[in-house]
């Protein structure tokens, strides 16, 4: 898990974004890490980017291969936002606020994959309206929106609902866990036909992993199954 912590809402510095961009990296190569989760300290996610913060940061997160999960604690705005989008799912609390406020921050542009990730979540027309007037969502009016998936109401509610989350995910075969995030990622972008051609060749490519037939033998053993990632 990798936890956002520091002053001004946990903003996210050039070192920080450096030590983020190395863990990437680390996990991605670390065949006993099935997920990674980000957070934030003191019931906040992450209010920003400061100024030099390498533009591969979210672009890194977002490349994992392996499946990845957003903890918003609290406030998620701005480029804290566009790092949230870019993970695979998002959970909040109730009174969690979300926004891209970069406009009326001298006039600037989401730089982060906000224009392109946000209207893929909730629409153009949502997307438009957050980031041309600024307007932030609280975690129900994200969740009726799409943004994000799961909701806790308090604090306490939201540590039961990670750790199911988490659980959820992590029990699973992780070489099936990374092949669906493939097939739904890169077959988002292809015609139907297309996508349905690379689930085939994912499918064909599962069936000669052990974790497949791991999976079969505790089937048919009714027990739980255990995964290697091979």
């Amino acid at each position: 898990m990798a936890t956002l912590q520091g002053p001004d809402g946990n903003r996210v510095d050039s070192a920080v974004a450096a030590a983020l961009i190395e863990l990437a990296a680390e996990l991605e190569d670390d065949d006993s890490v099935k997920l990674l989760v980000v957070t934030g300290a003191g019931g906040v996610f992450c209010s920003g980017f400061d100024d030099g913060v390498d533009l591969q940061l979210v672009e890194t997160m977002a490349a994992l291969a392996k499946p990845t999960v957003a903890l918003i604690g609290g406030d998620a705005l701005d480029e804290g936002l566009e790092l949230a989008m870019a993970l695979d799912i998002r959970a909040a609390t109730a009174g969690a606020q979300m926004g891209m406020r970069q406009l009326s921050r001298g006039g600037r542009l989401p730089r982060f994959g906000g224009t392109q990730r946000l209207p893929r979540l909730i629409g153009p027309a949502h997307a438009l309206r957050m980031i041309l007037t600024g307007a932030t969502v609280d975690g129900r009016r994200a969740l009726e929106l799409g943004l994000v998936t799961y909701l806790a109401e308090n604090q306490d509610q939201f540590a039961v609902v990670a750790g199911q989350l988490i659980e959820s995910i992590t029990s699973r075969a992780p070489i099936a866990a990374r092949l669906v995030k493939e097939a739904v990622v890169k077959g988002f972008d292809m015609t139907l036909g297309q996508g349905i051609r690379l689930e085939e060749d994912l499918y064909a490519l599962l069936q000669t992993t052990e974790d497949r037939a791991e999976g079969v033998r505790s089937f048919l053993e009714k027990r739980k199954p255990l995964f290697k990632g091979v």
